[in-house]
């Protein structure tokens, strides 16, 4: 098959496009650095560098696939996310279409199912609701769990002020993932027939944040690392300290806001979800390495 993959070499696309190649695929990947391309060659996929909101590019790199998978990168400094993200979404429509791609894979959320009050998983619902309408094109969406690697974002809070935190109490119930376990699940369904318009939930282990604070502080030397709740208004200040832009910081408290009340995981019970093999504990090891 020729697939292409954007998400350049992310915590997903580098994975898949590696099973996907080690499979005796045809390979593209979409990166927009070009210091990437080498790197991209070397994983011995073909490198296509451009902006995902240039159509007639994305056009072009779809243009001969079998299959394509498509993710909307974070962006934690946008003004408007929401905006931004449309801006992809609305590309990759435009270029499904004229690409003639019948088969997609795309990367959404779980809780893309609520239209509001989740931060910025609206901008998956936004996308499902697109791709949800082309005609003739198969897709499966794939609704992750929080990733793991989000935990990474907690590594100054926890040099800092020598704590775990967010604004959902700590005995919240947190459904989460490793990207690997994702990349798993898309390079199986992107080789496969997909026939109409499908949803497939994807998660690795389930935790409370207290849990959490004592399994990846133990991985640091910190094996008493508290979790403590923050308020909303503490949450907001703290990610905008960090740098973050108003537009995400308000979105990060209303999806901490959804955690906190479950309304993120209703349709993942519902429906079931396919469970990956990597441990938190194992990612306590990944997270220990760029703690030091």
């Amino acid at each position: 098959m020729k697939i292409t993959v954007t998400g350049s070499l992310g915590n997903i696309s580098k994975p898949l496009a590696t099973q996907l190649i080690g499979a005796g695929h045809q390979v593209t990947i979409i990166s927009s650095n070009a210091d990437k391309a080498k790197e991209i060659e070397a994983l011995g996929a073909t490198a296509a560098i451009g902006s995902l909101t240039d159509t007639a590019f994305v056009t072009d790199a779809f243009t001969g696939a079998d299959a394509v998978y498509t993710m909307i990168p974070p962006n934690l400094f946008a003004e408007d996310f929401r905006a931004s993200a449309n801006q992809i979404s609305d590309s990759y429509v435009a270029a499904i279409k004229v690409s003639g791609v019948k088969q997609v894979v795309h990367l959404s959320s779980v809780g893309a199912q609520h239209s509001s009050g989740t931060g910025p998983i609206i901008s998956a619902h936004d996308a499902e609701n697109k791709l949800n309408k082309l005609d003739g094109v198969d897709v499966r969406f794939i609704r992750p769990a929080f990733f793991y690697t989000n935990f990474l974002g907690n590594i100054g809070l926890i040099k800092q002020a020598g704590i775990l935190g967010s604004n959902y109490p700590a005995d919240t119930r947190l459904i989460l993932v490793h990207p690997a376990d994702i990349a798993t699940v898309i390079a199986r369904e992107i080789q496969q027939p997909i026939s109409g318009k499908s949803v497939k939930y994807v998660y690795s282990s389930e935790h409370t944040p207290t849990e959490v604070a004592a399994i990846l502080g133990t991985a640091i030397g910190k094996p008493k690392l508290p979790f403590v709740e923050f308020t909303d208004e503490q949450q907001y200040d703290g990610l905008k300290q960090a740098g973050i832009s108003a537009d995400m910081s308000k979105n990060y408290v209303e999806l901490g806001v959804a955690a906190r009340t479950g309304i993120l995981w209703s349709d993942l019970d519902a429906q079931g979800a396919a469970k990956g093999n990597i441990s938190l504990e194992e990612f306590a090891k990944e997270f220990a390495q760029y703690f030091n």
